[in-house]
Protein backbone atom coordinates (compact mmCIF):
# COMPACT_ATOMS: atom_id res chain seq x y z
CA UNK A 1 0.00 0.00 0.00
CA UNK A 2 0.61 3.36 -0.68
CA UNK A 3 2.66 5.31 2.54
CA UNK A 4 3.59 2.44 4.30
CA UNK A 5 6.22 2.89 7.03
CA UNK A 6 7.67 -0.42 5.87
CA UNK A 7 8.69 -2.51 3.26
CA UNK A 8 10.03 -6.40 2.71
CA UNK A 9 12.24 -6.56 0.36
CA UNK A 10 13.88 -9.78 -1.19
CA UNK A 11 17.10 -10.58 -3.03
CA UNK A 12 18.25 -13.75 -4.96
CA UNK A 13 21.77 -14.43 -5.12
CA UNK A 14 22.79 -17.26 -7.81
CA UNK A 15 24.75 -19.06 -10.34
CA UNK A 16 23.67 -19.11 -13.73
CA UNK A 17 24.04 -21.47 -16.71
CA UNK A 18 23.95 -21.69 -20.47
CA UNK A 19 20.44 -22.88 -20.77
CA UNK A 20 18.51 -19.91 -20.80
CA UNK A 21 15.02 -21.88 -19.94
CA UNK A 22 16.78 -23.44 -16.94
CA UNK A 23 17.86 -20.46 -15.56
CA UNK A 24 14.22 -18.68 -15.77
CA UNK A 25 12.56 -21.66 -14.21
CA UNK A 26 15.43 -21.88 -11.17
CA UNK A 27 14.74 -17.96 -10.91
CA UNK A 28 10.75 -18.37 -10.54
CA UNK A 29 11.60 -21.19 -8.37
CA UNK A 30 13.89 -18.67 -5.74
CA UNK A 31 11.10 -16.29 -6.37
CA UNK A 32 8.70 -18.06 -4.93
CA UNK A 33 10.60 -18.67 -2.05
CA UNK A 34 11.31 -15.79 -1.22
CA UNK A 35 7.57 -14.36 -1.42
CA UNK A 36 6.36 -17.27 0.74
CA UNK A 37 8.92 -15.95 3.37
CA UNK A 38 6.93 -12.99 3.07
CA UNK A 39 8.78 -10.48 0.74
CA UNK A 40 7.06 -7.74 -1.19
CA UNK A 41 9.30 -6.35 -3.53
CA UNK A 42 11.77 -8.88 -4.70
CA UNK A 43 15.29 -7.74 -7.26
CA UNK A 44 17.27 -10.24 -9.31
CA UNK A 45 21.03 -10.08 -10.59
CA UNK A 46 21.80 -8.75 -13.20
CA UNK A 47 21.21 -10.55 -16.58
CA UNK A 48 19.23 -13.28 -14.53
CA UNK A 49 18.01 -15.11 -17.33
CA UNK A 50 21.73 -15.99 -18.85
CA UNK A 51 25.43 -16.42 -18.08
CA UNK A 52 26.91 -13.36 -18.07
CA UNK A 53 28.06 -13.47 -21.77
CA UNK A 54 29.74 -9.84 -21.66
CA UNK A 55 33.45 -11.86 -20.69
CA UNK A 56 34.11 -11.99 -24.79
CA UNK A 57 32.60 -10.45 -27.89
CA UNK A 58 30.95 -12.95 -29.67
CA UNK A 59 28.11 -11.88 -31.47
CA UNK A 60 26.17 -14.78 -31.14
CA UNK A 61 25.24 -13.67 -27.62
CA UNK A 62 22.80 -11.08 -29.58
CA UNK A 63 20.31 -13.95 -29.78
CA UNK A 64 19.72 -14.00 -26.29
CA UNK A 65 18.30 -10.34 -26.09
CA UNK A 66 14.51 -9.51 -25.83
CA UNK A 67 12.12 -6.87 -26.44
CA UNK A 68 10.96 -4.92 -22.99
CA UNK A 69 7.72 -5.87 -22.36
CA UNK A 70 8.11 -9.01 -24.11
CA UNK A 71 7.49 -12.83 -23.62
CA UNK A 72 10.01 -12.41 -20.21
CA UNK A 73 7.94 -9.55 -18.90
CA UNK A 74 4.86 -11.22 -19.71
CA UNK A 75 5.78 -14.46 -17.63
CA UNK A 76 7.33 -12.36 -14.91
CA UNK A 77 4.24 -10.18 -14.36
CA UNK A 78 1.81 -12.92 -14.23
CA UNK A 79 3.78 -14.13 -11.41
CA UNK A 80 3.90 -11.14 -9.79
CA UNK A 81 0.34 -10.60 -10.26
CA UNK A 82 -0.09 -14.33 -8.45
CA UNK A 83 2.24 -13.89 -6.12
CA UNK A 84 1.18 -9.98 -5.24
CA UNK A 85 4.90 -8.80 -5.20
CA UNK A 86 6.97 -6.77 -6.87
CA UNK A 87 9.51 -7.40 -9.62
CA UNK A 88 13.25 -5.38 -10.19
CA UNK A 89 14.33 -8.00 -13.03
CA UNK A 90 17.47 -7.06 -15.35
CA UNK A 91 17.36 -8.18 -19.17
CA UNK A 92 19.18 -8.08 -21.96
CA UNK A 93 16.59 -5.69 -24.05
CA UNK A 94 16.42 -5.75 -28.10
CA UNK A 95 15.19 -2.46 -28.86
CA UNK A 96 15.28 -2.71 -32.69
CA UNK A 97 17.42 -4.10 -34.92
CA UNK A 98 20.95 -3.16 -34.24
CA UNK A 99 20.27 -1.39 -30.65
CA UNK A 100 20.61 -3.27 -27.24
CA UNK A 101 20.25 -2.21 -23.77
CA UNK A 102 21.39 -4.08 -20.48
CA UNK A 103 17.67 -2.78 -18.64
CA UNK A 104 15.16 -3.18 -15.68
CA UNK A 105 12.13 -3.69 -15.99
CA UNK A 106 9.48 -3.34 -13.15
CA UNK A 107 6.83 -4.91 -12.34
CA UNK A 108 4.34 -3.89 -10.04
CA UNK A 109 2.30 -6.34 -7.49
CA UNK A 110 -0.59 -6.68 -9.91
CA UNK A 111 1.26 -7.47 -12.96
CA UNK A 112 1.18 -3.78 -14.57
CA UNK A 113 4.43 -3.36 -16.28
CA UNK A 114 5.50 0.11 -14.80
CA UNK A 115 8.62 0.99 -16.90
CA UNK A 116 12.30 0.57 -17.74
CA UNK A 117 15.82 1.71 -16.43
CA UNK A 118 18.40 1.54 -19.56
CA UNK A 119 21.98 1.30 -17.91
CA UNK A 120 23.57 4.42 -17.98
CA UNK A 121 27.19 4.20 -17.30
CA UNK A 122 28.62 0.87 -19.30
CA UNK A 123 32.07 -0.45 -18.52
CA UNK A 124 34.68 -1.95 -21.01
CA UNK A 125 37.27 -3.96 -19.40
CA UNK A 126 39.09 -7.41 -19.51
CA UNK A 127 36.05 -9.57 -18.64
CA UNK A 128 33.60 -7.09 -19.11
CA UNK A 129 32.86 -5.57 -22.32
CA UNK A 130 30.02 -4.56 -22.22
CA UNK A 131 30.60 -1.68 -24.32
CA UNK A 132 30.05 -4.61 -27.36
CA UNK A 133 26.72 -4.75 -26.48
CA UNK A 134 24.88 -2.36 -24.65
CA UNK A 135 24.28 1.01 -25.91
CA UNK A 136 24.05 3.54 -23.35
CA UNK A 137 20.75 4.16 -21.42
CA UNK A 138 18.49 7.64 -22.64
CA UNK A 139 15.61 6.84 -20.43
CA UNK A 140 17.03 9.27 -17.67
CA UNK A 141 17.08 7.57 -14.14
CA UNK A 142 13.84 6.83 -12.86
CA UNK A 143 11.79 5.72 -9.54
CA UNK A 144 8.63 3.97 -9.44
CA UNK A 145 5.96 4.17 -7.11
CA UNK A 146 4.94 0.36 -6.48
CA UNK A 147 2.14 -0.69 -4.27
CA UNK A 148 4.68 -0.64 -1.50
CA UNK A 149 7.19 1.98 -1.79
CA UNK A 150 8.79 4.05 -4.56
CA UNK A 151 11.88 2.71 -5.95
CA UNK A 152 14.67 3.55 -7.56
CA UNK A 153 16.76 1.26 -10.34
CA UNK A 154 20.61 1.60 -11.14
CA UNK A 155 23.01 -1.28 -12.67
CA UNK A 156 26.19 -2.41 -11.62
CA UNK A 157 28.69 0.10 -13.33
CA UNK A 158 26.17 2.55 -12.34
CA UNK A 159 27.26 1.86 -8.37
CA UNK A 160 30.67 3.68 -9.16
CA UNK A 161 28.90 7.04 -9.85
CA UNK A 162 27.91 9.18 -6.88
CA UNK A 163 25.78 11.14 -9.09
CA UNK A 164 23.19 8.54 -10.19
CA UNK A 165 22.80 7.82 -7.04
CA UNK A 166 22.02 11.48 -5.69
CA UNK A 167 19.65 12.29 -8.67
CA UNK A 168 18.09 9.05 -8.15
CA UNK A 169 17.47 10.16 -4.89
CA UNK A 170 16.14 13.52 -5.35
CA UNK A 171 13.72 12.17 -7.45
CA UNK A 172 11.94 10.20 -4.40
CA UNK A 173 13.59 6.55 -4.00
CA UNK A 174 13.13 5.05 -0.73
CA UNK A 175 15.29 2.29 -1.84
CA UNK A 176 17.54 1.91 -4.56
CA UNK A 177 18.18 -1.19 -5.92
CA UNK A 178 21.67 -2.13 -7.95
CA UNK A 179 21.26 -5.45 -9.62
CA UNK A 180 24.98 -6.43 -9.90
CA UNK A 181 27.04 -8.80 -12.00
CA UNK A 182 30.97 -8.12 -10.74
CA UNK A 183 33.68 -10.71 -9.60
CA UNK A 184 36.98 -11.40 -9.51
CA UNK A 185 39.64 -12.79 -12.15
CA UNK A 186 40.47 -15.87 -11.35
CA UNK A 187 44.17 -15.55 -11.88
CA UNK A 188 43.99 -12.26 -9.34
CA UNK A 189 45.89 -12.06 -5.93
CA UNK A 190 43.87 -12.73 -2.61
CA UNK A 191 44.26 -9.86 -1.08
CA UNK A 192 43.43 -7.73 -3.90
CA UNK A 193 39.84 -9.18 -4.51
CA UNK A 194 39.26 -8.23 -0.97
CA UNK A 195 40.25 -4.64 -1.56
CA UNK A 196 38.31 -4.81 -4.43
CA UNK A 197 34.68 -6.10 -2.53
CA UNK A 198 35.28 -3.42 -0.01
CA UNK A 199 35.52 -0.50 -2.11
CA UNK A 200 32.32 -1.93 -4.24
CA UNK A 201 30.89 -2.20 -0.79
CA UNK A 202 31.65 1.38 0.61
CA UNK A 203 30.88 3.54 -2.41
CA UNK A 204 27.31 2.02 -2.13
CA UNK A 205 27.07 2.19 1.66
CA UNK A 206 28.42 5.99 1.20
CA UNK A 207 25.47 6.40 -1.03
CA UNK A 208 23.14 5.76 1.38
CA UNK A 209 24.40 7.77 3.61
CA UNK A 210 24.82 10.98 1.38
CA UNK A 211 21.18 10.21 0.27
CA UNK A 212 19.52 9.16 3.18
CA UNK A 213 17.99 6.13 1.29
CA UNK A 214 18.36 2.59 1.75
CA UNK A 215 20.48 0.27 -1.25
CA UNK A 216 20.12 -2.87 -1.63
CA UNK A 217 22.70 -4.16 -4.00
CA UNK A 218 22.23 -8.11 -5.14
CA UNK A 219 25.05 -10.07 -7.21
CA UNK A 220 25.33 -13.33 -8.69
CA UNK A 221 27.92 -15.61 -7.41
CA UNK A 222 30.02 -18.73 -9.40
CA UNK A 223 32.07 -19.14 -12.05
CA UNK A 224 31.45 -18.22 -15.89
CA UNK A 225 34.05 -17.44 -18.18
CA UNK A 226 37.44 -16.84 -16.52
CA UNK A 227 35.45 -14.46 -13.76
CA UNK A 228 34.54 -15.46 -10.56
CA UNK A 229 31.52 -13.47 -9.21
CA UNK A 230 32.12 -12.64 -5.66
CA UNK A 231 28.85 -12.70 -4.76
CA UNK A 232 28.22 -10.68 -1.30
CA UNK A 233 25.10 -9.23 -1.91
CA UNK A 234 24.14 -6.82 0.67
CA UNK A 235 21.53 -4.27 2.15
CA UNK A 236 22.16 -0.93 3.44
CA UNK A 237 20.00 1.90 5.63
CA UNK A 238 20.45 5.34 4.96
CA UNK A 239 22.99 5.52 7.96
CA UNK A 240 25.08 2.76 5.91
CA UNK A 241 24.65 0.07 8.40
CA UNK A 242 24.56 -3.21 6.79
CA UNK A 243 21.75 -5.08 8.01
CA UNK A 244 22.54 -7.95 5.45
CA UNK A 245 25.53 -9.66 3.87
CA UNK A 246 25.36 -12.76 1.92
CA UNK A 247 28.28 -15.30 1.62
CA UNK A 248 30.99 -15.00 -1.13
CA UNK A 249 30.43 -18.33 -3.08
CA UNK A 250 26.90 -19.52 -2.02
CA UNK A 251 23.75 -19.58 -3.71
CA UNK A 252 21.14 -17.51 -1.05
CA UNK A 253 18.11 -15.74 -0.64
CA UNK A 254 17.14 -13.48 1.99
CA UNK A 255 14.18 -11.42 3.14
CA UNK A 256 14.70 -8.03 4.94
CA UNK A 257 12.09 -5.68 6.34
CA UNK A 258 13.33 -1.93 5.97
CA UNK A 259 11.46 0.49 8.21
CA UNK A 260 10.77 3.77 5.72
CA UNK A 261 10.73 5.76 9.02
CA UNK A 262 14.57 5.38 9.04
CA UNK A 263 14.50 7.95 5.98
CA UNK A 264 13.24 11.17 7.58
CA UNK A 265 15.27 10.75 11.20
CA UNK A 266 18.57 9.98 9.51
CA UNK A 267 17.76 13.18 7.07
CA UNK A 268 16.95 15.31 10.19
CA UNK A 269 20.03 14.39 12.07
CA UNK A 270 21.88 14.64 9.01
CA UNK A 271 20.19 17.30 7.03
CA UNK A 272 23.02 16.70 3.70
CA UNK A 273 20.33 17.57 1.08
CA UNK A 274 19.03 20.50 2.81
CA UNK A 275 22.92 22.09 2.83
CA UNK A 276 23.59 21.29 -0.54
CA UNK A 277 24.73 24.42 -2.43
CA UNK A 278 23.49 23.66 -5.98
CA UNK A 279 24.50 26.91 -7.16
CA UNK A 280 28.24 25.25 -6.62
CA UNK A 281 27.77 22.57 -9.02
CA UNK A 282 28.04 23.90 -12.52
CA UNK A 283 31.72 22.36 -12.73
CA UNK A 284 30.46 19.01 -12.61
CA UNK A 285 29.46 19.19 -16.30
CA UNK A 286 32.60 19.26 -17.08
CA UNK A 287 34.75 16.52 -18.07
CA UNK A 288 37.52 17.84 -16.36
CA UNK A 289 38.91 21.05 -15.39
CA UNK A 290 42.50 21.64 -16.26
CA UNK A 291 44.20 24.13 -14.79
CA UNK A 292 44.50 26.77 -17.67
CA UNK A 293 40.85 26.26 -18.20
CA UNK A 294 39.11 29.63 -18.49
CA UNK A 295 36.12 27.83 -17.04
CA UNK A 296 37.57 27.70 -13.65
CA UNK A 297 35.50 27.17 -10.43
CA UNK A 298 34.42 31.07 -8.83
CA UNK A 299 33.34 30.84 -5.31
CA UNK A 300 29.32 31.47 -5.00
CA UNK A 301 27.21 33.75 -3.51
CA UNK A 302 26.84 32.62 -0.20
Amino acid sequence: MKGSNSVVTGLIQMTCGPDRQANLEKTISRIREVAKLGAQVICLQELFASTYFCWEENHDYFRLADAIPGPTTSLLSDLARELQIVLVASLFEKRTEGIYHNTIAVIDADGRYLGKYRKHHIPDDPGYYEKFYFTPGDSGYKVFQTRYARIGTLICWDQWYPEAARITSLLGAQVIFYPTAIGWALSQREDLNHQQYQAWQIIQRSHAIANGVFVVSVNRTGIEGSMKFWGGSFIADPFGNLLYQASHDQEEIHVQKLDLHKIEKTRIHWPFLRDRRIDSYEPILNRYIDESDERQVTNPKS
